[in-house]
């Protein structure tokens, strides 16, 4: 595989990690909350993964958005505007897998929604409107 083909395998597990996010807090009755919030922080790491592997970076195999979003900042300062979603969804990583780990309410599950959106466009843009960019007919678009 390439490394424009790997990029865009990023942004496409990115991508079908937030559309599950959605779907299961949208489309279920009861609302999968914990299990969405989960695919929120999915998304955003498999986002800022992505854009690691574009700037030539080899991605962590770690899921610290803290972590990755520093990695991030060393190659663009502009990262540093999405810490703050990525500081709200780093919870989400381990702890909304196991019960009674975190209380977690509909309003966090949109704001986590809100927030992975927020990531992945973020990421997205950054590899979208540079010189060297991937193709976007290779990625699915949110």
């Amino acid at each position: 595989m390439n490394v424009n083909d790997l990029i865009a395998e990023w942004f496409n597990h990115s991508h079908n990690d937030f559309i599950v996010a959605k779907h299961l807090f949208e489309d279920f009755y009861p609302k999968q909350i914990d299990i969405s919030c989960y695919h929120c922080q999915q998304s955003a790491e498999k986002a800022l993964k992505g854009y690691l592997q574009f700037t030539g970076i080899e991605p962590p195999k770690i899921h610290n958005l803290l972590v990755l979003c520093h990695s991030c900042i060393g190659k663009d300062k502009d990262f540093s505007t999405i810490m703050e979603p990525c500081a709200y969804l780093n919870k989400y990583s381990n702890v909304s897998r196991y019960p009674n780990e975190l209380e977690i309410d509909e309003a966090a599950t949109k704001a986590a929604i809100e927030k992975a959106k927020q990531v992945y466009d973020f990421c997205f843009s950054k590899i979208i409107f540079t010189r060297h960019s991937i193709s976007p007919i290779n990625i699915n678009i949110l």
